[in-house]
């Protein structure tokens, strides 16, 4: 998703000290000498292995500021000054003036992200104006229909399915742990939507938000796999990404 330009053209770390997952490594490319900015960064582990992998500046926005103090200290332990790798705590709406810079040549969105937001509309806007013209935004999400394929993984505690409203999933404010894909282990509160609230929002609606918000949709991929395990079924493989298991059908 591209901020069109003129006429001109104008998790832990672990050993390797790299947390992207493979596909979004791939569709995000080379990131060497470009700034990119990292919406609901958690503790950071992601914004700092792209600094890692070339970026000359990574900032990363998270509305916990338990998170981002830790993302702060983890920063410092890389040797990776403000200057380089700097971590703001704000909502993710209030980005854009809550972060050192205008715009930045990448954006990122992680899984999971905006199943806390009432707004996608909202978000969408956001991001968009943080990209700067040349640059892009890429949002990995999980899809809205994953919670059909098995039961989720969720906090202890967490009421059962029956239980919620429509189109709400539950997280306990005080484990911190979100069902669809957790950044954070704090309970800083809730985001804007109300307490514990996840909300799924379909594919249409974030495509067309993202459209309206004045971006280039390059592509839309789907895959079979991600680094978060969200379901009980879903197994972990040599590539570190959470799948299906070998005797379940394959999903179209």
């Amino acid at each position: 998703m591209r901020r069109p330009t003129g006429p001109d053209g104008s998790g832990s770390l672990g050993e390797d000290g790299d947390s992207i997952p493979g596909f979004v490594a791939g569709e995000v490319g080379d990131v060497t000498g470009r700034s990119l900015l990292h919406l609901t960064c958690g503790t950071g582990h992601e914004a700092l292995a792209w600094a890692r992998r070339g970026a000359a500046q990574v900032v990363g926005v998270d509305a916990s500021e338990s998170a981002v103090d830790l993302a702060r200290d983890l920063a410092a332990d890389l040797g990776m000054p403000p200057e380089r790798a700097a971590f703001v705590v704000a909502d993710v709406y209030d980005a854009a003036v809550a972060v050192p810079d205008l715009s930045y040549d990448v954006v990122l969105s992680a899984p999971g992200s905006l199943s806390g937001l009432p707004d996608v509309e909202r978000w969408a806007e956001t991001a968009a104006a943080l990209v700067a013209p040349g640059g892009f935004l890429h949002l990995a999400e999980v899809h809205p229909l994953t919670a059909v394929l098995d039961e989720p993984v969720s906090p202890p505690g967490a009421p059962p399915p029956e239980d919620l409203a429509d189109g709400a999933q539950w997280t306990a404010e005080t484990h911190g742990a979100e069902v669809l894909g957790a950044t954070t282990d704090f309970d800083d509160g809730p985001r804007d939507g109300g307490p514990g609230l996840r909300r799924q929002h379909s594919v249409a609606e974030v495509v067309s938000a993202v459209a309206a918000a004045g971006l280039r949709i390059d592509f839309l991929h789907e895959h079979d796999a991600g680094p978060y395990r969200i379901l009980e079924c879903l197994r972990h493989d040599e590539d570190g990404l959470f799948r299906l298991p070998p005797d379940r059908p394959a999903v179209p």
